[in-house]
């Protein structure tokens, strides 16, 4: 019910040759189109008009962009009347006869009432101060764009507004570290010379400025050289957005720039890049300078130019990419140990006692069935190949490497805190507090509605609708909602790693059928093998499943702010992510042949079908080998080929929707080049850091908590996140639009996650080595029943006796082809033999191995965590250089205030001093004059020589 054509504050009409002179865009798309003006920031729109018929002919108004900044003047826009009703708007246009009342579809009224939501909205920004260009709607149907420009004075009142610390004249010098410290860092610094991005870097960086809150009262304070390039591109986008948020519209009563997008009225919001990445022209930007010296994977050699991130994308992201950095040299050290320790395993498996003992046929250890009836006696010896792979990774220097492992996550956390700190104190974030931020636009819809149902949208009562908000009550459903799907998701986890286990399990009975003798050979590793990749598949489906049932379950709590939402969405991610990437882990780890039985009484899934048990060698080895491929895949398929493909997928049907929309029709006033907006609207929008640290959380997980069992998880580990970080560098800046900059002072719950999962990791590893290893029972038996202190005789003293006969009807082995006849087999257990009293019960054996375990338990980790406590009480969360520093720019900020209202005191008064010299030179020679002047014309009137004195004296 709105009009085909309106007066639009903000588009001006002007005549078609100034329309047409004006619409040549400027060059590189950065600026309005008097070349001058920085856009700042860019809001997208698809716009739908109803009759086509209905556009100004030749000669006619055409739409131009004009700004609240005067880049050109119109006339008046078409007169618009109020409707008579409801459902019929009428309009009229001065010389365009013939054109009446136009009754508007659903639809259409629609995308009217959009079409002045916008108005509204940037009406109200013209009046923020903004400047605004916006381009012509002349097709039927398309896409627009509103150019914002910030000029001086609402970027120096926001900057004030939001605190935003700036570089004063004032420098000061930063105290070096001396002695031997000083020269091991020049050291450094030359032998990584060849390792620095080539950036732009501070020609002293012994020198920094002072930085203060941006005041416009103390504006005599700050190095202003230029006030278009005081405040950078990112500053500049990051107070243009706040305006953004907080600007709003009666129509819905709409809060922002976010609840506009949420209602389909804007399409996208978003700042600018800095110019192309790559191109023909010679024209150096941050972006082409980071892609050139960051984001290809020809300089995966290079450190990061982390100041230049921080600059171009705000300290969020800095942040993110300086603890991603972090972690990755990191690993570097336990990379060296953890091939070490597998070396040692290597290199000690030839002279390794009881893989020996297994692999030595003469001693015939003839084993108990695998299966009832199909499967038959076998000896102990065809294990041979499990029981070397297993001393790999199951050796005493995994004890050490578990140690180690542990320590480096306590450094890794204590090295970060005092590098974030080093960052804050550099990026002037010491100072930085909390923002208010502005609600989510889902909860001021929600807020709207329990208004409109209280009937308390009135203006009397205004001040207490201001006051209103959700309470615990309007949130119930959404938390009943939130704990049944969690452990709903929780339950189906456990259940696809049950289904797994059945798989394992019907596999190994129906393979164990087979008439062919190799297949009946490798029934274990065909059924490892299939059962890992199956795994890794369910994984991957159910991950990409729980990030979204996430998002969902958070939206449906209606948290108030972003930093809220953040905050439940990540733990909620976190939770579902960690039980589906580490519950078949845990399975293998902790349950798999802890539930079998005994032979004459075994456990049975279903009927006929035994729960499955542990290779001979133990089940550490298939630990490693579903850790490491679990780790693999989703590093190489989720976190590589995902974030490669999905992106680039996104651009190309984004790119393909909209040259179908305007392929009918060819806008011939805009420049066949297409501008910067166009370009980075194609872009994918940036949704946020939560993915990036979410695989990274889970990867650190696979390197600390089950480390005793596969120590090259730290090597793959490196080896992907050399390419992660380039991969992650180019998504950032070729493949999503820039995002908004955000101030943050830390990586805020994150570090929680990475300090909770380090602390885990003690207690896992510890019942690693001594639940799942033998590492307890080989150090029992060595110490305490080996008759020379030796490992000799140990498979045998593991390995309990049964009678045969003893068998159950119908599960002993049909047409067994033994070589001999069997009276007794053996099987891994301690338990007492058929001729004991107590035959098959639990031996000595058993309950001093299993004491023993559990006083490792406790030992291990009790001394790991009092090492932890040490370590980080030895190293200080603040390095003492920025303590230091950070006092001294203290005391320097207070001098320097101090200094300058003094020079300013001075100044003042040399002011006055220099007014009241003139006053008195001028009243002494103005009385001369006037003596003089009295004693020539004794008969003048003394009212007018005092008259005349005091016309001067007020001039003066």
């Amino acid at each position: 019910r709105l009009l085909c054509f309106s007066s639009q504050i903000i588009n001006n009409y002007v005549d078609g040759a100034q329309a047409g002179a004006g619409d040549k865009a400027s060059p590189g798309g950065l600026h309005f189109r008097d070349s001058k003006r920085k856009v700042d920031y860019v809001l997208a729109y698809h716009y739908r008009r109803r009759v086509a018929s209905l556009e100004p002919t030749r000669g006619s108004p055409s739409a131009a962009p004009v700004s609240n900044g005067g880049a050109g003047q119109g006339r008046a826009g078409p007169r618009q009347r109020q409707p008579d009703d409801g459902q019929r708007a009428l309009w009229e246009w001065p010389g365009l006869p013939g054109l009446g009342a136009v009754d508007l579809s659903p639809l259409d009224a629609l995308e009217e009432e959009r079409r002045l939501q916008r108005e509204e909205y940037e009406r109200n920004l013209l009046e923020a101060g903004l400047e605004i260009e916006k381009d012509p709607e002349n097709k039927s149907q398309g896409l627009s764009f509103v150019r914002i420009h910030a000029p001086w004075q609402v970027l120096s009142r926001e900057a004030e507004f939001l605190k935003i610390k700036m570089p004063t004249k004032k420098m000061y010098e930063i105290t070096e570290e001396k002695g031997i410290l000083k020269t091991l860092n020049e050291m450094w610094c030359k032998l990584t010379e060849p390792l620095q991005p080539q950036v732009p870097r501070q020609e002293n960086t012994n020198m920094k400025n002072l930085s203060y809150p941006f005041s416009r009262e103390k504006i005599y304070l700050y190095n202003i050289k230029d006030k278009d390039t005081f405040f950078d591109n990112a500053t500049r986008s990051q107070i243009v957005r706040e305006i953004l948020k907080r600007t709003s519209t009666k129509a819905r009563n709409s809060m922002g720039i976010g609840t506009l997008i949420a209602n389909n009225v804007y399409d996208a919001a978003y700042p600018l890049h800095d110019g192309e990445y790559e191109g023909q022209n010679d024209d150096m930007n941050e972006r082409k300078l980071l892609y050139q010296e960051w984001a290809r994977y020809r300089v995966f050699y290079k450190f990061q130019p982390i100041d230049l991130i921080r600059k171009y994308f705000g300290e969020k992201i800095g942040l993110y990419f300086a603890w991603l950095g972090l972690y990755t040299e990191f690993l570097i050290p336990s990379s060296v140990v953890g091939i070490i320790v597998f070396l040692y395993g290597c290199i000690t498996i030839e002279s390794d006692i009881p893989s020996k003992e297994m692999c030595d046929q003469r001693n015939a250890f003839t084993m108990c069935p695998l299966c009832d009836k199909f499967c038959d006696y076998w000896n102990l010896s065809s294990a041979c190949a499990t029981a070397r792979a297993s001393h790999l990774f199951d050796n005493p220097a995994t004890v050490f490497f578990s140690i180690f492992m542990a320590l480096w996550a306590t450094m890794f956390l204590e090295q970060w805190k005092r590098l974030q700190m080093r960052l804050s104190y550099f990026w002037d974030l010491t100072g930085l507090e909390e923002e208010e931020e502005h609600p989510r636009p889902e909860y001021e819809t929600k807020l709207l509605q329990k208004k409109l149902k209280n009937k308390s949208i009135t203006t009397e009562n205004s001040k207490e609708n201001e006051k209103e908000k959700l309470t615990w009550s309007d949130r119930m459903p959404g938390y009943a909602a939130n704990f049944g799907l969690i452990l709903f998701m929780i339950m189906l986890t456990f259940s696809a790693v049950f289904g797994v286990i059945v798989y394992r399990i019907t596999t190994a009975a129906a393979l164990s059928f087979s008439t062919n003798e190799t297949t009946r050979a490798n029934v274990r590793v065909t059924v490892t093998a299939t059962a890992v990749v199956l795994n890794l598949v369910v994984v991957l489906i159910l991950d990409e499943i729980y990030g979204a049932v996430a998002k969902w379950l958070t939206e449906i709590e209606i948290p108030k702010t972003e930093k809220t939402f953040e905050e439940r969405l990540i733990l909620k991610a976190f939770l579902l992510k960690f039980v589906n990437s580490y519950a078949s882990i845990f399975y293998v780890a902790f349950f798999k042949g802890r539930f079998v039985g005994r032979p004459g009484r075994y456990v049975y899934v279903f009927e006929g079908y035994r729960m499955e048990e542990c290779a001979p060698g133990g089940c550490l080895m298939e630990l490693c080998i579903q850790l490491s491929i679990i780790m693999l895949g989703k590093q190489l398929i989720q976190n590589n080929l995902f974030e490669i493909g999905i992106p680039k997928l996104k651009k190309l049907l984004r790119k393909l929707k909209d040259d179908r929309t305007e392929l009918k029709e060819m806008d011939t006033n805009q420049s066949k080049d297409p501008q910067q907006w166009d370009l980075d609207y194609i872009l994918e929008p940036f949704t946020g850091l939560t993915p990036e640290y979410m695989e990274m959380i889970i990867q650190f997980g696979f390197v600390t908590l089950f480390v005793a069992s596969f120590p090259l998880a730290p090597l793959f580990a490196l080896l992907n996140n050399v390419i992660e970080v380039r991969l992650d560098a180019k998504k950032f800046v070729t493949e999503l639009r820039r995002p908004d900059t955000v101030r943050e002072k830390d990586i805020g719950i994150w570090y929680n996650i990475l300090s909770g999962i380090g602390k885990l990791s003690v207690i896992i590893n510890a019942f690693v080595i001594a639940v799942t290893s033998d590492f307890i029972p080989r150090l029992m038996y060595q110490y305490a029943y080996s008759e020379n202190g030796t490992m000799h005789g140990f498979i045998n003293h593991t390995l309990s006796y049964f009678n045969v006969s003893q068998l159950k009807a119908g599960t002993q082995p049909q047409n067994s082809l033994f070589a001999q006849e069997v009276s007794f087999c053996r099987f891994k257990d301690y338990r007492e033999p058929p001729w004991s009293p107590h035959q098959y019960e639990f031996s000595k054996q058993y309950w001093a191995v299993l004491s023993a375990r559990l006083a490792f338990v406790i030992l291990f980790q009790n001394l790991v965590m009092f090492l932890s406590v040490l370590v980080d009480w030895m190293i200080p969360d603040i390095p003492k250089d920025i303590s230091e520093q950070i006092k001294k720019e203290k005391t320097l900020l207070v001098d320097f205030f101090l200094k300058e209202e003094h020079e300013k005191l001075k100044l003042i008064e040399s002011f006055v001093t220099r007014d009241k010299r003139k006053r008195r030179s001028g009243t002494k020679s103005k009385r001369t004059r006037a003596a003089s002047f009295s004693q020539c014309h004794r008969g003048s009137s003394p009212k007018g020589s005092f008259t005349s004195f005091s016309s001067q004296h007020t001039v003066v």
